[in-house]
């Protein structure tokens, strides 16, 4: 379970961390704490218990009339206001904190596929999309190699991890090899999945599919959100936010973890599971259940590359 994290949004909350942390974890992501005394709380607990801190950004709350930073906004203003919020929020960090990483959302503004209705996807505000029709895949590709180079200077300037977790994806991320290519010349840079993120896409998508994008992008991920959703009679939603169970049935609605998971530890036994489920929805034996199965899918794999390697040494 060394590679386990949990999420603690919105503060502090010292119940969730007493039930759902567990001596072991790599970690705690943390993300819109308001009060300057949880981000000190949390700082030092890491160094009491000797665990990481990773950051979703922004780590404070209120410093921003958007969570997330448009560093792919067409506009010259909202280009510029996004990295001068990022540069204030990662000088903060530094000044309080040591993260391992410091995650964004990615695209942003979310690039929407015209031939789709996105009325069930759940954005704040109308600025945090813009339609394939009105954003080439030129511009795309110019402002995300901008993207790159900056967050790779600024990953050595303060010492961080930066990773990209992928939001709502259009054509020029799963048809094309501009993010791909990136992230080849850019290896600074990472890659978080989100399984419910995409599993929803794939249930609002006819044109979107889950699987052969993790395929193509597991090996370039460093941290997998991990939560599941139960989604009946097309679009109807009857479970969110729940923790990953064994017993969940993709014939009953559920998202298919186990075939997720196992793709991605065929393609990356290293990447880290921040467990960003609502653990309230399910028992304390339960909770148990869902690391001890999470953490059996990994170990499985890694034993069978043990086993290939020894082989291949034969």
């Amino acid at each position: 379970m060394h590679r386990f994290m949990i999420g603690l949004y919105g503060g502090f909350d010292l119940k969730k961390y007493q039930r759902d942390f567990r001596s072991g974890f790599f970690g705690i992501e943390a993300c819109l704490f308001s009060e300057p005394e949880e981000i000190t709380r949390l700082a030092e607990e890491s160094k009491r218990q000797g665990f990481q801190i990773g950051i979703h950004f922004p780590l404070r709350a209120g410093h921003s009339r958007l969570r997330d930073a448009l560093f792919l906004s067409p506009d010259a203003s909202a280009h510029q206001e996004a990295y001068a919020y990022i540069e204030n929020e990662l000088a903060f960090v530094a000044s309080r904190l040591q993260p391992a990483y410091v995650l964004f959302h990615y695209p942003k503004p979310v690039i929407l596929d015209d031939r789709v209705n996105w009325e069930k996807w759940r954005f704040y505000d109308a600025s945090e999309y813009l339609f394939e029709s009105t954003y080439s895949l030129e511009m795309f590709q110019e402002k995300s190699e901008a993207l790159f180079q900056w967050l790779t200077e600024k990953s050595r300037q303060y010492g961080f991890v930066p990773i990209l977790e992928l939001d709502a994806l259009n054509r020029y991320v799963y048809e094309t090899d501009v993010l791909e290519n990136l992230l080849l010349r850019y290896p600074a840079i990472k890659l978080c999945l989100d399984t419910g993120r995409l599993f929803w896409q794939e249930k609002i998508d006819p044109y979107f599919q889950t699987l052969p994008v993790i395929s193509r992008y597991a090996k370039y991920a460093a941290v997998i959100h991990l939560w599941t959703m139960q989604v009946t009679e097309g679009t109807k939603v009857k479970q969110m936010r729940h923790p990953v169970l064994p017993g969940q049935s993709p014939e009953e609605g559920w998202a298919p973890i186990e075939q997720y998971l196992n793709i991605i530890a065929q393609e990356n036994n290293q990447v880290r599971i921040m467990f960003e489920h609502q653990s309230t929805l399910v028992t304390d034996e339960q909770l148990d259940v869902c690391y001890a199965w999470v953490a059996e899918i990994f170990q499985k794999h890694a034993a069978a590359g043990v086993s290939r390697e020894k082989r291949n040494m034969r």
